[in-house]
Order: structure tokens, then C-alpha cells, then sequence
């Protein structure tokens, strides 16, 4: 129990006061529960002495008021207080796990399955957020409790103490031994929660291909298994934790009809008066009473641990920034030396040095997985080399922050995604303090003005999650206009006109244009317009590349020669 407090109290960081002042202020919440006590002492000794007056009943009035008062006031702040704390030390562990995500090699991202990250984020500190310091604070201020109250009962008579104790501390070491066996299951069933998410995002996202394929109720094997396995870990704890429950209620039971007997023999034979007997047998209940809501806080602990254990897990994954500075260039111009790099055992590149110039456009070309995609995101450090260096205005891209790296690169994508947000605030992703006037020029200049304003409410449209409200065309002008306003002086287009309509060419080519305007270039591209107007094209292949002019080349490569007859006979192709 103890290594469980410790590891709630480590992990909610900066709420730590504010669990410490929920403690603190039950510590006093349980002191004028003692009021109540006293208020019902009060009005049994008046039965007992035979007073007829009101002062009894009115100091028991006062008293008991006194308690409502108190407890309601401090209970409403002390509960302030633990979910404060609760809902903000889980809000940060998101917001570091989406920091630390930034600096994970993409990598990462193609080699593990994200079910354990998407479950951490999702339902797993879902469980901290709504109990961990909720938790704490129940079963330390029903321990307060039940320790003020069992202090009262020795004063009245320290033989009844004794077995009040007996009774909490062998309550407690069933508890213990509940916690201890849940140990095996409490990570096993975070576990199928973590796949549970995974399964039905993995659905939700994948619904237009089961649906295509006439795969409703057929096709996901995978999600009922990750169902079954939730319900079968959730049973395996109900079915852990019913028998310690009617044991723990069997041992509350029988201490509470032992109290009852001790107390009234000990009336009948004048060893305790009828009001001792009466409110000792009342103040003993209310110990068990806070004894069972200690209980019921520790049933639900080693769950919450086994949740921070869970989210801490996080700080395992590699990251790559870590003796980074902020730097910003002199020049733009790009240099690879010796480069090597390779997915697992698959090596994509070899050795391959390569110079752009400051200001040009360079395009890779290449067939299908020669590695054009990797060479551009290794520049933009979205992996790091296995060998060699990578160069930006002469210095190693490993040696700026990510941020400060990425400053100086906007990167469009073939597969544009776009928020479920306004379209303004898409186009102002890389820039967020832009003004609405700078969202509407670099429009503009992306030729996605006019399609915009047509929409129900023009810039302040939302559009759904990926921008699947719009064609594709749309996404990648907004994506253009994304990259105009962020103005990073080095450009890297990903196969970024491979899925566009033909009727939207003119205007991505006027777009691309405009966002390309003295800047440094690197294009991956098949059409041969885009290739014959590059400064220079180098040729991916076999781990290896040539580079030159689309003249040089075509007269000293034969891979070129030979890429290039393809694009030729592709795009003469009729039915």
C-alpha cells in the first residue's frame, strides 16, 4: 500500500501540494465528525440523567450543526483539491507523452505497434484522472477516521479499543492480501485495455475497406478477440476481489455483533454505564464504517499503480534531441557525406554523398522504394543516419533542437492530413500567431482562396478529421498555403501532385510556384515536366544515386535513360 501512495503522490508532479492540502484539510474534516459523536453523547446522557430541559437537545443542535457545517465546507474543498489534482497530473503526462512523441524517430512509428501509446493516452489515464487522488485521499482521511474515532472509544474504555483494533488491523491484512494477489492481473487487464482502443480505432479507421470488401461482422476477428480479452481480465479481477469482499464483510460483521454483546454485558454487570455502552457501540460502527471506505479505496490501488506504471512506460521510448541547441543557419545550402542508413536489416542507402546548392531545386527520382522518401525526411531528421552526416548551412542537422531544425523546413506530403479544426487554423498550424490578413494572402497565393470563401462559413469552416470534406485537390492547395505562411527557406514536396485532379493542376502548379520563390527545393516527383525544370536530379537506386542535369544524365545514366523512357511511354499510354 505504501509503495502505491508513494508512486501517486511521485507521479502527480506539481498537483503534489494540492494532494497534500486534500490530506490536510480531511485531517480536519475527521475532527468535526467528532462533533456529531458529541452531539449524540449529549443527548444520551440527558435520557441517562433524566433531564427534561433543552439545553441537552439545543447543545446537541449546535454540535451536530457545528459537524454538517465543517465537514461540508472542508469535503468541498478538500474534493476541489484531490480533482484538481487528478485531472491535471494526467493532462501533463499527456502533454509530455505528445512532447516526447515530437523526438521519436519516425522509426518508431513504423516498427512498434502504437496500441500501447494510444491506450496509456486514452483509457489508462483515464483511470488516474478520475481516481488516483480521489483514492488517496478516501483512504487516508477513512484511516483519520477510523484512528480519531478509535481514540475516542479507548477513552471510554480501553478493552473495547483493543478489539475495535483487532478488528480493523485483521480487516486490513485481507486487504493487503487482495492487493498483493491483484498484482498479477491489474497489468494484464491495463494491457487488454490498451488493445481494446487500438482494435476499435484500427476499425473506426479501416470502416471504408470492411465495408468495400462486405466484411460487417466477418472481418473483425481482431476486435472481438480484444473484447473478449478485456471482459475475460475485467471477470478475473471481479472474481479476485468477491471473495475477499464477503470475507472482509464477514470479519466486520462479527466484530460488530462482539462490541454489541461486550458492550451491553458490560452495562449488565455495572462496569459501563447506558450511555458508555450506547456510544461506544455507535463510534465502533462508524470506525468499521471508515475502515470499509479505506478498504474500498485500497480494492481500486493497485489498479491505479498498475496504471502509472503503465503511463511511465513512455519515458522508455527513444528520443532523439536530446544535446540539440538552438541555431539558426547562415546559409541553406544542404550536404550529405557518406551516408548510410537502413530500416532494421533492409538497407536503403549506402554511402551516398550528395551537395545542394542554396536557393536551387533538386528532384529525386528513382523506382518504388529506392529510398526517395527516406533520403528527404533523413534531411529533415525525421530518422537519424546510421553512418555519415547530414548537413545544414554546414552544420550537423543532430546538432540543432528539433524545433529549431524544423524552423528552417516545410515538408508537403503526398498524403495530406488535415485537423478536424477551421481551415484557418489548418493553415495556421505551423505559424499560430499569424493574423487572419496572413492566412488569407498565403491563400491566396495557393490558389485556395476562392474555394474557401465558397464554403458555409469561408475560413472559419471545419472540416473533418484528415479533411475528409474535401477532394484532394483542396487538401494539398490548403497544405500549400500551410507551408507559404510558415516561409521556411527550404522546401521538401513529397510526391505532392501525384493524387490531384487534372483540373486542379494549373492552380497547384501557380500554387507551388509561389511557395518554391527563392527557396531551397527538394522534390520527389515522377512527372517529366517537374523533373527536366530541376537544377539538378538525382537518380536513387540499388542503395546508391547519380546526379546531374536531365541533359547529363541522359547521356551518362542508364538508370535515368531508362526511368525516363517509362515516364515517357506511361504518360502516352491510351486505351
Amino acid at each position: 500500500m505504501l509503495e502505491a501512495i508513494r508512486k501517486i503522490i511521485a507521479f502527480s508532479g506539481q498537483e503534489k501540494s494540492k494532494i497534500y492540502r486534500a490530506i490536510f484539510i480531511s485531517f480536519f474534516k475527521s475532527l468535526f465528525s467528532m462533533f456529531r459523536m458529541a452531539a449524540i453523547y449529549y443527548v444520551l446522557l440527558a435520557f441517562e440523567q433524566g433531564d427534561k430541559t433543552m439545553t441537552p437537545a439545543w447543545t446537541a443542535l449546535i454540535l451536530l450543526g457545528v459537524s454538517i457545517l465543517g465537514q461540508f465546507i472542508l469535503k468541498m474543498i478538500a474534493d476541489l483539491q484531490s480533482v484538481h489534482a487528478g485531472y491535471f497530473m494526467s493532462a501533463y503526462k499527456r502533454l509530455e507523452i505528445a512532447e516526447r512523441l515530437k523526438k521519436v524517430p519516425m522509426g518508431y512509428f513504423n516498427d512498434n505497434n502504437l496500441e500501447q501509446i494510444t491506450g496509456i493516452a486514452t483509457t489508462v489515464l483515464d483511470v488516474v484522472e478520475n481516481q488516483g487522488a480521489n483514492v488517496l485521499v478516501l483512504i487516508l482521511s477513512g484511516l483519520m477516521n477510523a484512528v480519531v474515532f478509535l481514540i475516542c472509544i479507548l477513552f471510554f474504555d480501553w478493552r473495547l479499543g483493543l478489539i475495535v483494533f483487532a478488528g480493523m488491523a485483521i480487516y486490513m491484512m485481507i486487504t493487503s492480501s487482495m492487493e498483493k494477489k491483484s498484482r498479477s492481473k491489474s497489468p494484464v487487464r491495463q494491457k487488454n485495455q490498451a488493445a481494446l482502443v487500438s482494435k476499435v480505432l484500427e476499425s473506426l479507421q479501416g470502416m471504408s475497406v470492411i465495408k468495400s470488401f462486405n466484411l460487417t461482422g466477418k472481418g473483425d476477428a481482431a476486435l472481438k478477440k480484444a473484447i473478449d480479452d478485456n471482459r475475460d481480465s475485467n471477470m478475473a479481477m471481479e472474481r479476485l476481489f468477491i471473495p475477499y469482499a464477503r470475507i472482509q464483510g464477514t470479519v466486520l460483521g462479527a466484530f460488530k455483533a462482539l462490541i454489541m454483546l461486550l458492550a451491553v454485558a458490560m452495562f449488565i454487570t455495572g462496569n459501563m454505564t447506558i450511555t458508555y455502552a450506547l456510544i461506544t457501540i455507535i463510534i465502533s460502527f462508524q470506525v468499521f464504517s471508515d475502515i470499509e471506505q479505506t478498504g474500498a479505496g485500497l480494492t481500486v490501488l493497485r489498479v491505479i499503480s498498475s496504471s502509472i506504471e503503465e503511463a511511465e512506460k513512455v519515458n522508455l521510448l527513444p528520443v532523439m534531441d536530446e544535446d540539440g541547441k538552438e541555431y539558426t543557419p547562415d546559409g541553406h545550402g544542404i550536404s550529405l557525406k557518406n551516408v548510410s542508413f537502413a530500416y532494421g536489416d533492409n538497407g536503403i542507402l549506402n554511402d551516398v554523398s550528395l551537395e545542394i546548392p542554396e536557393n536551387t531545386m533538386t528532384a529525386f527520382v528513382g523506382p518504388s522504394g529506392a529510398g526517395k522518401t527516406t533520403l528527404a525526411m533523413l534531411i529533415a531528421r525525421f530518422w537519424d543516419v546510421d553512418k555519415g552526416s547530414i548537413s545544414i548551412g554546414g552544420r550537423d542537422v543532430r546538432e540543432y533542437t528539433l524545433e529549431s531544425l524544423m524552423s528552417q523546413i516545410s515538408v508537403v506530403f503526398q498524403n495530406v492530413y488535415l485537423f478536424a479544426d477551421t481551415i484557418e487554423n489548418n493553415i495556421k498550424f505551423g505559424m499560430s500567431d499569424a493574423s487572419h490578413e496572413e492566412v488569407v494572402a498565403a491563400a491566396k497565393k495557393a490558389c485556395c482562396h476562392d474555394f474557401i470563401m465558397s464554403l458555409p462559413d469561408g475560413y472559419s469552416t471545419v472540416i473533418g478529421e484528415g479533411g475528409a470534406t474535401l477532394s484532394g485537390g483542396e487538401k494539398q492547395r490548403i497544405s500549400i498555403a500551410r507551408a507559404i505562411l510558415k516561409d521556411a527557406p527550404i522546401i521538401i514536396l513529397d510526391e505532392a501532385t501525384a493524387n490531384v485532379d487534372p483540373e486542379n493542376e494549373d492552380k497547384l502548379t501557380a500554387a507551388f510556384d509561389a511557395l518554391t520563390d527563392k527557396k531551397t527545393v527538394i522534390m520527389i516527383a515522377h512527372r517529366l515536366k517537374t523533373i527536366r525544370n530541376a537544377d539538378k536530379i538525382v537518380v536513387i537506386d540499388g542503395g546508391k544515386i547519380s546526379s546531374g542535369t536531365h541533359d547529363e544524365l541522359l547521356n551518362n545514366s542508364e538508370r535515368y535513360s531508362r526511368f525516363i523512357k517509362l515516364r515517357e511511354e506511361a504518360a502516352n499510354w491510351k486505351i
